[in-house]
């Protein structure tokens, strides 16, 4: 269904019926096998920055059954979290309504503002419900967990994990993600005309204001190339005309022909990412990848990256951020937090950050013994 309209239905549909229904009574039970339904609607940024609260969960309790209830849109994250079971989708009539046959200790509803999710938690059969107190939706839940925009998205969601006395600061700086072996083994015959190091670029974005422009990419790629360092495009298939133009000059145009799964494999073996305020960016942090990231209108102190490794460019105009859960009005100065970033400025930033670039690229290539080192092993290592 259309984005818009699911806004549409949730302001008129959703409000009434987060009025009607009786706040849900809380049954504590003890947790002896326990199973757990995380709600995650949305895009991939959101179900991105969820995976780290999944690790936690299972250490928490090794021998939890964690399930997802995801859209199409990002229901692919899921499968780079070995941890979970099983995941069932929204938009797919069948699977949501099995979601309503099944029982679980603790409803996890992950989404930030929106109604129609919370009156999901609140019908599914379970005995705690939590979710963040943001409106209505706070008379759905059992344990109703405040949410701020200025906190980092990864803290957000490790606070709806104190219901069930579990304190954490999710590390979001070490890899998380876990790419399949099936969709590394297909990058890799994409990628066969490609000699590593190479830098990854995404052009796409959710809205038209986080767009930064194919020609400009296009001038960064061929600095890129002239210093001596290939060039990938990612993106869908709306990219794809974006993508053709970006790599004129050289370079590998894969946009529209990997799936979200290829992609963040294509990112793994990245030396580095330049991306807007995206998933694709959000999947690069978690596998461990250095990004360069141009932030305007989304609020950088929730969604941008953190660390050494990663570059954040942000002109913080005085109307800027100006996107709030999920939503950003149109731009009465055409998007300049993002259009007036310079292309010598972004190209700076990645050659600040190819001295870390290089030491992963060399040292994930390399082999200890007959062992090749991984992401996490480095880290460590630099750390």
């Amino acid at each position: 269904m259309n984005i818009k309209w699911l806004k549409r239905i949730d302001r008129v549909l959703g409000i009434f019926t987060a009025w009607i229904l009786p706040p849900p009574k809380l049954k504590i039970a003890p947790l002896n096998s326990p199973s757990i339904l995380l709600i995650r609607p949305g895009g991939i940024g959101d179900a991105v920055h969820l995976i780290p609260i999944i690790h936690v969960l299972k250490s928490a309790y090794p021998s939890l059954t964690i399930d997802i209830l995801a859209e199409k849109r990002n229901a692919s994250v899921f499968n780079l979290c070995p941890q979970i079971d099983r995941i069932f989708l929204y938009d797919r009539p069948a699977e949501f309504l099995q979601v309503f046959r099944c029982r679980y200790d603790v409803i996890i509803d992950t989404e930030q503002w929106h109604r129609l999710s919370a009156i999901v938690a609140r019908l599914i059969r379970s005995n705690v419900k939590i979710g963040f107190a943001t409106n209505e939706r706070r008379r759905m839940f059992t344990h109703g967990i405040d949410y701020a925009h200025d906190d980092y998205e990864m803290e957000s969601f490790a606070h709806l994990l104190r219901p069930l006395d579990i304190s954490c600061i999710p590390d979001g700086d070490k890899p998380f993600l876990s790419v399949p072996p099936a969709a590394a083994n297909r990058v890799q015959e994409l990628l066969a005309g490609i000699t590593e190091p190479f830098v990854t670029l995404f052009p796409g974005a959710s809205i038209p204001e986080r767009r930064w422009g194919a020609e400009r990419f296009r001038e960064l790629a061929g600095c890129l190339l002239h210093a001596g360092r290939n060039v990938v495009v990612v993106g869908g298939r709306e990219d794809r005309e974006a993508g053709e133009e970006i790599v004129k000059d050289g370079g590998l145009n894969l946009a529209g022909r990997t799936t979200l799964v290829e992609t963040a494999a294509i990112l793994q073996r990245s030396a580095l990412l330049v991306s807007g305020d995206s998933g694709v960016l959000h999947l690069a942090v978690g596998l461990g990848i250095p990004t360069v990231s141009l932030f305007g209108p989304g609020i950088a102190a929730k969604w941008a990256p953190r660390g050494a490794r990663h570059a954040v460019i942000n002109l913080n105009l005085p109307c800027s951020p100006c996107t709030r859960f999920g939503t950003t009005p149109p731009c009465p100065i055409h998007a300049r937090c993002i259009q007036e970033i310079s292309v010598d400025r972004i190209y700076d930033q990645v050659e600040s950050l190819r001295a870390v670039s290089d030491i992963f690229t060399k040292r994930f290539q390399s082999r200890r013994g007959d062992a090749q080192w991984t992401r996490d092993e480095l880290h460590e290592r630099d750390c």
